[in-house]
């Protein structure tokens, strides 16, 4: 049997590393694709996989691979072998899922954001945003950047960014915000208060989660205008620590403003899976300032340690399968 390289967790807070493992076989409705590029992001796959105690399946570490179609499932029309793809798989050699198409002028690094991208633009797609409005994101990983992008859509007065590292406040600036607030060096809701000229933000878009999340959501709610809107687009991790295992709600901000969270738009996610591809090649949707490493494939393990190490130094790592 052919054998490959992939990324497996196993047990222990941290312990990631390449194993030999066999090509997998596509099912009816898969690809099986080999990998060029695949990305790794800081959130869920740090928080929900690399810290967790216990050893996880192979097919939850990494989401988004892109490569050439080697072998069609059945069932599988759109695509030809020999086609670029994106797939939401792990990280290794070769693997499996549903085929995505990439267009012809999108490199395969570009091409690793386009799920990321689309989740944002659905986000950004259910916040209600009226024209002028003033929209401000909490937290500039590569969710909240990618919305703080897409969400230029809306036609919003202003787009005002806040991080509490230097470096992801660099790159939001790099990336289009208007504004960007460093948390670490300034009271983000004074800052907001005087921004809006002591009224609020008409929108607050909350995507730090994990446990940081908990502060960052209490501020939220003290940055909003009367009748302001809350979007929660982030997870939580600690929620039980605080106290009754809930967000910290103050039900008396609330009285006169709205929140709400997840997804809820019209069509099928293919359609802004579309949208988002096409951002990425007429450069609405600009992903090279969040790119802080590309490492070689054997470096997989290292990455996954500097990310959770030293977050002020990496953001957005691609894996270079190639090599």
């Amino acid at each position: 049997m052919v054998k490959m390289q992939q990324l497996e967790k196993l047990d222990g807070v941290g312990n990631v590393q390449m194993v030999e493992a066999e090509i997998p076989v596509p099912g009816p409705d898969e690809v099986l694709l080999k990998v060029r590029r695949s990305l790794i992001s800081r959130g869920s796959e740090l928080f929900r996989r690399y810290v967790m105690p216990e050893a996880l399946p192979p097919s939850m570490m990494g989401y988004s691979d892109t490569g050439d179609v080697i072998k069609l499932g059945s069932k599988v029309k759109e695509v030809n072998p020999g086609d670029r793809s994106n797939v939401g798989g792990p990280h290794a050699q070769y693997v499996v899922g549903a085929p995505g198409h990439i267009p012809a002028s999108l490199d395969y690094e570009s091409a690793t954001f386009i799920g990321l991208a689309t989740s944002a633009i659905m986000w950004a797609r259910s916040t209600p945003i009226n024209p002028g409005d003033v929209v401000v994101v909490l937290g500039q990983g590569i969710v909240g950047n990618l919305y703080m992008q897409v969400v230029r859509e809306r036609e919003p007065a202003k787009v005002i960014t806040v991080d509490a590292t230097k470096l992801r406040c660099q790159i939001s600036k790099d990336s289009g915000a208007d504004i960007v607030i460093n948390v670490s060096e300034t009271d983000s809701v004074n800052a907001v208060m005087d921004l809006t000229n002591g009224k609020g933000a008409d929108v607050v878009v909350e995507c730090v989660g994990g446990t940081a999340g908990l502060k960052s959501f209490e501020q939220a709610q003290r940055m909003m205008k009367k009748d302001g809107v809350l979007h929660l687009i982030a997870k939580y991790q600690g929620a039980k620590e605080a106290g009754d295992g809930l967000l910290p709600l103050d039900s008396g901000i609330f009285m006169d403003k709205l929140l709400i969270a997840g997804v809820r738009v019209e069509g099928d996610r293919s359609i802004h899976r579309t949208d988002a591809a096409n951002m990425l090649v007429n450069g609405f949707i600009k992903v090279g300032p969040m790119v802080t490493h590309r490492l070689p494939w054997q470096e997989t393990a290292e990455a996954y340690h500097m990310l959770f190490n030293k977050p002020d130094e990496a953001l957005a790592v691609i894996l270079n399968w190639d090599l």
